[in-house]
């Protein structure tokens, strides 16, 4: 029997003995282990690390993606190839744990592996997985593919991370007294504890919910026939599943069964806590939704010399660092496409996950605009984009090969690939601006800016999500005006392009080159003004006192 004794290496705080599970679809701990594809795990990770650093009694529920999300590489023609390969991972616990649960009325067995806190500083993470002898090859898979594009696999990777989850606590002896769901992939955890406690208000008790995007693509649902045929609601039947959480139109939506399930629910920014009211206030028998804004874990994403630096208002040590760091930047970039780029230019970067309201192609949506500005050898500008498009979503892969081409013959402009935490933390550390422009309300927290404003890049971005609980434009970050929202989609989108060009024209290339003072005055106030409030100790103290001593509403 696998020793829980062992499992934390230090006292927890009294402050926040209370047991926690933090389940979670995907988690970015570290670039080795590569079980995570963009902000989701990115959260999870700092949340992770943050929850350690606190000595909070909090442990992670995750999966252990045998092929990740993908390997982002390059056809032939430079254009992006998705591949997959096996990882092993030689840091992981076996601890010998494994159990059956049922999937499509099928035994399916699962192992639990462990990441302990001292391999990356983090609280204790258990992976599940499937790939074991013990099943058949189709009930190995379900652990192969985070995000599976196919339905009945993405069902049956719910089922393993929310019911093999919360049985593995149940196998572990662990007396859990709050169950988080890290958005709503782990919602059959919910119908688990309904097996177990047999009362809804005893598993509202015990469940929290944390909801992450206004996006449809993001918000899953599947019929409830579909659903009961995989065993998604355990032992309930249909009829139970429809008086308990009333799905509309025959179909269940995670989210809005999560909040009909949960005590108490949480969107991840102000923004996006007013978008989550509107979008299901008007629904029955939901539970409160406050926000917390998300946060990322300092101690992980800053560079120690630019901290030292800053604190020490040393201006030549800062200012000399950022030189520094933005030539390891330009060594990655040289390796991968054979442009050379210098320290001395103004360099932007957008990077981020490739989905379509994030509009990586805004900035090139007038080319001749662009053009403009990309020629300019008086204030000579680089270019960089980097993100990873859902393997399946061609839309998005062709605004990434679109980029490409566009730019290929423009010296001052890349595209790189390997969009991971390694690449995430040189492209933070390396760039001037931070590009951020979104489509108003559709992003959720979005806090790649965040690290980017700790390593002393400086925020380019649209008013949403997180940033305006920090912006002062031309004091710590530069905002770019949002179109009117009664206009279109389309002419929202011309509107923020030709602000987004003013704005770089008129007011921040000229302020790096001819006002240097000035742009180090706002590099330096984006510095300081980011933390402490975005680093991710607020973040996991926030989860202990508004969502888990909380009592629901």
């Amino acid at each position: 029997m696998f020793d829980l004794s062992t499992l934390f290496p230090y006292p927890f705080d009294k402050k926040y003995s209370k047991a926690v599970a933090y389940f979670s679809m995907e988690f970015a701990l570290d670039q080795p282990l590569k079980i995570y594809s963009g902000g989701l795990g990115f959260l999870a990770g700092s949340h992770m690390r943050s929850a350690y650093e606190l000595k909070q009694n909090v442990i992670g529920i995750g999966i252990l993606w045998k092929k990740g999300y993908y390997d982002q590489e390059r056809n032939q023609d430079q254009t992006l190839k998705v591949t997959f390969r096996d990882k092993d991972y030689s840091f992981l616990t076996d601890t010998g744990i494994v159990f059956p649960i049922t999937i499509h009325g099928a035994r399916v067995h699962v192992k639990a592996m462990l990441l302990r806190p001292e391999v990356f500083n983090t609280a204790p993470v258990f992976l599940l997985t499937t790939d074991i002898a013990e099943n058949d090859y189709l009930a190995q898979t379900i652990s192969h593919r985070l995000y599976d594009p196919n339905q009945t696999t993405r069902i049956a990777q719910s089922i393993l991370l929310g019911v093999g989850g919360a049985k593995l606590l149940d196998v572990l002896e662990r007396q859990t007294e709050i169950y988080h769901m890290n958005e709503g992939h782990a919602l059959p955890l919910c119908f688990y504890l309904m097996d177990k406690f047999n009362d809804l208000e005893k598993v509202k008790k015990r469940v929290v919910f944390t909801t992450h995007t206004p996006e449809k693509a993001g918000n899953e649902e599947h019929s409830v026939p579909l659903l009961n045929s995989m065993s998604f609601f355990g032992s309930l039947t249909a009829d139970q599943v429809n008086k308990l959480v009333a799905p509309e139109n025959g179909m269940l939506n995670y989210t809005l069964t999560a909040l009909r399930m949960a005590k108490k629910a949480n969107a991840v920014s102000r923004i996006h806590g007013d978008v989550s009211r509107k979008m299901w206030g008007g629904y029955k028998n939901i539970c409160e939704i406050t926000s917390i804004t998300n946060a990322q874990n300092k101690t992980y994403w800053q560079d120690p010399e630019l901290e030292k630096a800053l604190a020490g208002n040393d201006d030549n040590a800062l200012t000399a660092r950022k030189k520094k760091l933005k030539y390891k930047l330009f060594r990655v970039v040289a390796n991968q496409t054979g442009k050379l780029f210098h320290p001395n230019t103004l360099t932007l970067v957008w990077a981020r996950r490739f989905a379509a309201y994030k509009r990586a192609n805004l900035l090139l949506s007038d080319f001749d605009r662009f053009l403009k500005i990309a020629n300019n050898k008086k204030y000579p500008v680089q270019f960089i984009w980097a993100g990873k498009p859902y393997p399946e979503d061609y839309n998005a892969i062709n605004i990434f090969n679109e980029i490409y081409w566009k730019t290929k013959d423009l010296n001052n402009c890349t595209v790189l690939t390997g969009y991971e935490l390694w690449l995430s933390s040189h492209l933070k550390k390396g760039s001037d601006l931070w590009l951020n422009n979104p489509r108003m309300y559709h992003e959720a927290s979005g806090t790649s800016g965040m690290t980017a404003a700790m390593n002393g890049s400086i925020n380019l971005s649209i008013p949403d999500g997180w940033v305006p609980e920090f912006s002062k434009h031309g004091k710590n970050c530069f905002i770019i005006d949002k179109a009117d929202d009664a206009l279109t989609q389309e002419e929202r989108d011309r509107v923020e392009a030709s602000n987004l060009y003013d704005l770089l024209e008129n007011e921040i290339i000229p302020m790096y080159y001819d006002a240097p003072a000035k742009w180090l005055k706002v590099m330096k106030g984006g510095m300081k003004d980011v933390l402490p409030f975005f680093d991710s100790a607020r973040m996991a103290i926030e989860y202990y006192e508004q969502m888990y001593l909380a009592q629901a509403k």
